[in-house]
């Protein structure tokens, strides 16, 4: 069977519907900012680094400084909000969106490292033995922790039921 090819009508309109769905699609969805030389995994490290100089600086006048004097509480509150802002990118399948939201909760990541006297070596390090490694050996790996006993409590002799 021959197909009949599409009249003149069809393929301008189905253009005009492709351009009209481009159009709307870029009008809710930022493009995704382009990617430079520096835009490589050691941005992360200098990031650490800044992260590190603020940690005794004026909260008044770093963001960095404001959420390290906060604490730990704060900060690992501030981190869970950036992650489930992530998450709800991906779910929602917004991904221009799903990038700014995952360099929110790595930045969020370091402060926590940061706070908690933690290098990106160490991290890196972690990542490097498990390279290679099954996800599923690796958590089998893990040691256990201990588990709780129950209390197992005898009913009262005194009650009735």
């Amino acid at each position: 069977m021959i197909k009949k090819a599409p009249s003149k009508a069809t393929i301008k309109a189905e253009t005009k519907t492709i351009k009209t769905k481009k159009t709307k699609a870029a009008e809710t969805t930022p493009e995704r900012p382009a990617l430079s030389e520096e835009a490589t995994s050691s941005v992360l490290n200098r990031l650490y680094d800044v992260v590190q100089s603020r940690k005794n600086a004026d909260p008044s006048v770093s963001h960095s400084a404001r959420l390290l004097s906060r604490g730990t509480y704060k900060i690992a509150q501030k981190f869970g909000e950036e992650a489930v802002e992530c998450l709800i990118e991906a779910v929602a399948g917004r991904t221009n969106l799903l990038v700014g939201e995952s360099a929110d909760v790595l930045y969020h990541l370091i402060v926590m490292w940061v706070n908690a006297g933690i290098t990106p070596d160490e991290v890196w390090a972690e990542l490097a033995r498990r390279e290679g490694t099954s996800g599923i050996a690796e958590k089998a790996s893990r040691p256990k922790p201990p588990q709780p006993t129950a209390n197992v409590t005898t009913p009262d002799a005194t009650t009735q039921d």
